[in-house]
């Protein structure tokens, strides 16, 4: 995992400015200790690369290793007590799944919003049903926060969702949060820089 976050990490460097990726650590089935070495070995490596480190669920892993955010999924903490426990300074995002989440999650402070799954994913068995272009059309619309899409994100699904008709001239994603496309490929340096390309067209 390391290695391909590392590749990952070098090869968004080379073609996109700092703050352009980010990690997010999300190993539900590690023990606190496990999860504290791996946030102490990514932690350089995204400092390295300007890129931040997200903990995913764990405030205490987050803070342990200086990460520079929290993600919490739906059955987390709240935001406004995620954000007391973190302080200000440190990023705290939310996964959502209707846009009325995203509207609660900005109006209680969350930085962005990941929103899913808009495809069925590629990673896993899909835990609900897939929301399409019009679904995600309807989370950007629902509060000036930035909203990342998730699930079965590929290169052609970004140039199919670029030129959906379901966004008009509103607000668009900010980007993409993926799982399968990255860490299913063969060669995740070269799939990062494919799937950069295609968001930052």
């Amino acid at each position: 995992m390391i290695a391909a976050c590392e590749a990952a990490l070098a090869a968004a460097a080379a073609i996109a400015p700092p703050g352009a990726i980010a990690i997010q650590l999300r190993e539900k089935d590690l023990a606190a200790r496990e999860l504290l070495e791996l946030a102490h070995a990514l932690r350089p490596r995204c400092a390295r690369y300007g890129a931040p480190l997200i903990i995913n669920d764990r405030l205490d892993v987050a803070l342990a290793a200086d990460a520079d955010g929290v993600h919490l999924p739906a059955a987390s903490f709240a935001v406004r007590d995620a954000r007391a426990i973190v302080g200000a300074a440190r990023l705290v995002g939310i996964s959502a799944h209707t846009p009325s989440e995203v509207a609660a999650a900005a109006r209680e402070g969350a930085d962005f919003a990941v929103y899913g799954p808009v495809f069925d994913p590629l990673s896993k068995a899909a835990y609900t049903a897939a929301r399409g272009a019009a679904g995600l059309a309807a989370a950007c619309r629902a509060a000036p926060l930035p909203v990342y899409a998730l699930g079965g994100i590929t290169v052609a699904r970004i140039d199919q969702l670029r030129d959906d008709p379901a966004f008009g001239s509103g607000q668009r994603p900010a980007g993409a949060a993926v799982i399968g496309a990255i860490f299913g490929a063969d060669d995740p340096a070269a799939a990062t820089r494919a799937l950069l390309a295609a968001i930052l067209k």
